[in-house]
């Protein structure tokens, strides 16, 4: 089967019935989690502070209920707008921007603490029409000259991708660094066809101290244990059936609420001291 990148642009691929069904399918449910945690791990943000973080390619909030569990606060940008209306209607935390990344972001400079974006680069590397703007290095220089600006100094994107060759990887990286980031490629499990991951790390500024930031080292072996805690706080979090178990508890639906005002939703109710609390079943 063709890659999804190869069929139609993402915006056409991802219509309403190809949102709903990568979003309702437990599988992608599942790599999408397990990624989304890599990329905070290599990330490296300092535990138990606020961050604000931009989810690149966002679809429909897979990755943001990750983030949304781990206390951060984000923003989303996705060319789909079935994917957005999907995540929408599954009512994410995030603030949403149908955006076309190819031609860069309109954010202020220094507004994220942070970038993570899930299979979403390599739909830079087609053309869809012959005018230059179109051209992948174009869209590319765009994307990386915007994004780095909108990133504070220091901070890190974490961008995971599928690349069909080398020179994917290789223009891609290039066209990084000359937009001003440093770090480069990191690969988990290169000796795997089927779990071999591809991240691109890319660093703004140094590590504080004066001192240069350090690339990550990709994962050798499926049960190497990475060097934070996350994951292993993941697995506790799960059911025997590989589920997420609920996190819906009377602070998160607090947090909701206290967001649905803000935006002027209508109706929300109101607080209470029954408010998140476990209701005795009915006989």
């Amino acid at each position: 089967m063709s890659r999804p990148e190869l069929q139609a642009p993402p915006e056409i691929y991802y219509g309403d019935a190809e949102a709903k069904k990568y979003t309702t399918n437990t599988r992608n449910q599942q790599i999408q989690a397990d990624m989304t945690y890599r990329a905070l791990e290599l990330l490296n943000l300092p535990q138990d502070e606020p961050a604000f973080l931009l989810d690149i390619g966002c679809g429909s909030g897979l990755s943001g209920e990750i983030l949304d569990e781990e206390g951060y606060v984000w923003a989303g940008v996705d060319i789909a707008p079935s994917m957005l209306e999907a995540a929408l209607e599954r009512e994410v935390a995030g603030d949403l921007f149908l955006q076309d990344i190819g031609q860069g972001f309109g954010f202020r400079p220094g507004s994220f603490d942070g970038a993570i974006s899930i299979s979403v680069l390599q739909w830079l590397l087609n053309a869809e029409t012959s005018h230059p703007t179109s051209s992948p290095p174009h869209r590319l220089n765009r994307f990386f000259t915007t994004l780095y600006s909108a990133l504070r100094n220091p901070s890190r994107a974490v961008l995971q991708f599928y690349p069909s060759s080398d020179d994917q990887i290789q223009l891609i990286t290039s066209i990084a660094q000359k937009a001003g980031f440093g770090g480069g490629i990191v690969v988990d499990y290169p000796n795997s066809k089927k779990a071999r991951k591809v991240f691109l790390c890319l660093f703004v500024g140094g590590g504080g101290g004066g001192q240069q930031q350090q690339l990550p080292k990709g994962l050798e072996t499926e049960d190497e244990q990475v060097p934070f805690e996350r994951r292993r706080e993941t697995e506790k979090k799960r059911d025997r059936s590989g589920k997420r178990k609920s996190v819906k508890d009377r602070d998160w639906i607090l947090k909701k609420k206290d967001l649905y005002r803000q935006r002027g939703k209508e109706g929300v109710p109101r607080d209470s001291k029954y408010t998140g609390r476990k209701r005795k079943p009915i006989f």
